[in-house]
């Protein structure tokens, strides 16, 4: 694994954005949101604690967005390389995993709806922010 390909700025950025974003879509879909994960916001427990683990979350997924197309790439990645990676890893991994985790958790369509859309939004945003960042800047000679 080729860590010089990573641009550990555009990471930190690709995770702000991204996180950001999430936090717009949530609260712009908060209640069919609710609705659909069969939640009742009057017995919810406030916690930062997934707040946390999706920026977190989101690191890694910028860390890997990042390697996987670096490595494609050849170490220079650029936006449409950033778009295409973030879409393809989405439907290949993150929109098949919550279609199935949904049906076997008794929720339907709505929320794998609001929540794949959520994780589209992130992958196309880490990936363009990747992309438009490029390759780390070479060290000075």
């Amino acid at each position: 694994m080729d860590f010089s390909v990573v641009n550990w700025l555009a990471v930190i950025a690709a995770a702000v954005v991204a996180w950001l974003f999430g936090a717009a879509w949530y609260m712009g879909l908060s209640k069919p949101w609710l609705k659909a994960a069969k939640l009742d916001p009057a017995t919810m427990k406030r916690s930062a604690a997934p707040f946390i683990v999706s920026f977190v979350a989101e690191l890694i997924m910028a860390l890997v967005l990042t390697l996987v197309v670096g490595a494609i790439t050849g170490g220079e990645p650029n936006p449409i390389a950033g778009l295409l990676f973030g879409f393809v890893l989405w439907l290949g991994f993150i929109a098949t995993t919550l279609a199935v985790n949904h049906r076997y958790e008794g929720f339907g369509w709505a929320l794998t709806l609001i929540d794949a859309g959520h994780w589209l939004g992130v992958m196309l945003i880490i990936g363009a922010v990747i992309g438009w960042f490029g390759a780390p800047a070479a060290p000075a000679g």
